[in-house]
């Protein structure tokens, strides 16, 4: 039998990825997340690449609670929370997020997917069973892969009735876990919380939802899919995240019920084994809530520009599904043929990035739009002018 070692399979790889032309370069950026952002080798852009949905990351008011922040409490605990105590600004936050989710209680991580992982790890017992969406975000996937339930199931993507037969199948489980995401990040669709809330009530199931995408951007008021879908305070739990329309920073978060959190506090390892959030993200982050809570001018601005974006990405011929979401993906199959188009629409001065294997499957390429409401009605016409010279 033949070895190959790792150096030679690495660069056979990486070889291969570059003949193919889906090669994967990080771009460097000097300077802070905007509307438009300058990047090393290409000067300033208009930036459709971003999870920045509120144009929060460069407020000028949470840029100053980050500095405040750092003044207060330094740089951090330089600990875990159970061994040196936690900051009262990681109580404040915690705070915030439950109300602004309509849950009791809250913990943060220093990312989603550690919260994630935390969750379904902790949570999911031996003769449990767990149904989770086929289009799920990675840290949902490898959350479910590291539990060890009687059975782990997944469920057609959003199809109620192919999870109401499997719910069926498997009640005498102890306990039923139905996970999704809130809006899906490659598609931009949005799940039915409304039938998956209902499906749990009849089938005694509780729901989790990782409203990353949703948070900040979907509801009257910005406060998520839950809301849009008017079932505030009726899912069971929620996870999210503080690095993308909250602030832009990092830090994710689990949010429900009292019981649900004091286990996470003395069970869920990525608590026990890692730091707590740094002063700088979750005083930024609470900022950035209030903020939302203040008024609805800035998810009112995200939505005229995604309006916009989608009228006129389709005047021009592109074929984009209808989602209220921020995330706007644009179908090209082959990954070399995107990752083209995304490098003619750089030329133009617009940073859109395309997506293949492994993000999505193989064929499914695509070029993903994300909307911010830092654009001015100037840049959106910039971008769709870049979009008809494509």
């Amino acid at each position: 039998m033949s070895h190959v070692s790792f150096e030679d399979r690495t660069q056979a790889l990486l070889k291969s990825l570059r003949d193919a032309g889906t090669y994967k370069e990080l771009r460097h950026i000097s300077g802070p997340m905007g509307a438009t952002v300058t990047l090393e080798d290409r000067g300033e852009v208009i930036c459709l690449c971003s999870n920045n949905y509120l144009g929060l990351s460069n407020h000028p008011e949470v840029v100053q609670a980050a500095h405040d922040g750092l003044k207060q409490y330094a740089a951090g605990t330089a600990s875990v929370r159970f061994i040196c105590g936690t900051f009262a600004f990681h109580r404040e936050v915690e705070e915030t997020i439950a109300e602004f989710t309509a849950t009791e209680a809250a913990l943060t991580y220093v990312s989603c997917w550690c919260a994630n992982e935390a969750l379904i790890g902790t949570v999911v017992g031996r003769n449990d069973a767990i149904f989770s969406d086929e289009l799920n975000h990675a840290s949902i996937i490898d959350g479910c892969r590291l539990s060890r339930p009687l059975e782990r199931m997944v469920y057609a993507h959003r199809d109620g009735a192919d999870l109401e037969t499997k719910l069926k199948a498997n009640m005498d489980a102890d306990a039923r876990w139905v996970i999704t995401d809130g809006v899906f990040s490659m598609e931009g669709a949005v799940a039915n919380l409304a039938e998956l809330v209902d499906l749990c009530k009849r089938y005694d199931a509780r729901l989790i939802v990782d409203d990353s995408h949703g948070v900040g951007v979907l509801g009257r008021t910005g406060r998520g899919t839950p809301e849009h879908c008017d079932v505030l305070g009726q899912v069971d739990v929620i996870t999210g995240t503080l690095g993308k329309a909250l602030g832009g920073a990092a830090g994710g978060y689990v949010a429900g019920s009292r019981d649900l959190i004091d286990l996470l506090v003395q069970r869920s390892r990525p608590s026990l084994f890692s730091n707590a959030l740094p002063p700088t993200v979750a005083c930024s982050a609470k900022r950035a809530i209030e903020l939302v809570q203040r008024d609805t001018v800035l998810v009112d601005r995200l939505r005229a520009n995604i309006a916009r974006i989608r009228t006129g990405l389709a005047d021009l011929g592109f074929e984009c599904q209808e989602s209220p979401t921020a995330i706007i993906p644009i179908m090209i199959g082959d990954e070399a043929e995107a990752i083209r188009k995304s490098e003619r629409l750089l030329e133009l001065g617009v940073w859109v990035v395309a997506f293949g294997y492994p993000v999505v499957p193989k064929g499914k390429a695509r070029l993903r739009v994300q909307v911010s409401a830092a654009l001015t009605d100037e840049q959106v016409d910039q971008v769709l002018d870049a979009f008809g010279g494509v």
